[in-house]
């Protein structure tokens, strides 16, 4: 077994040679700045040999798609594979670019090479009809923000999601018209899908149940409204276009009663 970092970009060439040899081909090394080479009548193979799979590699492997029908990147066998979303992703690129992939394994007494990606053209329709779901998901969750109140590329800080927007208008409601039911929520404006789920399940620690059916604010969810000010102003003001006080007031007095 071959440590990795003893690993020449050089003791990538004889198992790839060998490989494409036996398959009939003429694989010449070093040839107009190609790793590998290999012919067979006037089919060309063109292989990239490096000893990470980097973005190097990926834009020297698509310069040589300008002259080969077929071109592979060629990489030592990682020690441990993790089929994780991150090596799915590394796929799904090479995929996409219309590369192959070979691994050549050191691991042991005898080297030999995996073919894990076959270059082929790349169906993107396919692809986008295979993702609806997530296509759907996402359009959904873009219609359901009312404020862009995140910032792209920030890590470790709560984003403002749809469902989040939703328990603070059903908060804003409870602390401007105290103890509520769901059907008067609902009358106001909050969500009809979202806002049962939401005070149930009340994955956030906001609400308390004052009584059958009915729920209220506790101080945690009184001080995230501070915290979300700029959301919780937009829906206070969203809720006094929609409603008046008194009229909430004589519906809440008749919810505390049921």
């Amino acid at each position: 077994m071959m440590d990795k970092e003893k690993i020449l970009e050089e003791d990538l060439y004889k198992p790839v040679h060998d490989f494409f040899e036996k398959q009939g081909y003429t694989v010449r090394a070093e040839v107009k700045d190609c790793d590998v080479t290999a012919i067979k009548d006037d089919f060309l193979i063109i292989v990239e040999l490096k000893k990470n799979l980097t973005v190097e590699l990926l834009s020297q492997a698509v310069k040589r798609q300008k002259i080969s029908e077929l071109v592979y990147i060629a990489v030592p066998k990682p020690k441990r594979m993790k089929a994780d979303s991150k090596w799915k992703d590394i796929c799904h690129l090479i995929r996409r670019l219309e590369l192959g992939l070979i691994f050549v394994n050191f691991k042991s007494s005898k080297t030999f090479v995996e073919v894990v990606i076959e270059p082929k053209p790349f169906d993107r329709i396919k692809s986008i009809n295979a993702n609806k779901k997530k296509r759907a998901s996402l359009i959904k969750e873009i219609k359901g923000r009312n404020k862009d109140l995140n910032v792209g590329g920030t890590r470790g800080k709560k984003l403002v999601t749809s469902y989040r927007e939703s328990a603070i208008e059903i908060a804003c409601c409870l602390d401007k018209f105290g103890p509520l039911s769901p059907k008067r929520l609902r009358e106001i404006g909050t969500d009809c899908k979202k806002t049962v789920s939401i005070l149930y399940k009340n994955y956030y620690g906001w609400f308390d149940k004052k009584s059958r059916g009915v729920y209220e604010l506790n101080e945690e969810g009184k001080k995230n409204l501070k915290v979300y000010e700029e959301l919780a102003k937009y829906y206070y003001e969203k809720i006094g276009e929609k409603v008046t006080s008194d009229q909430l007031r004589v519906q809440s007095t008749i919810d505390r009663g049921q």
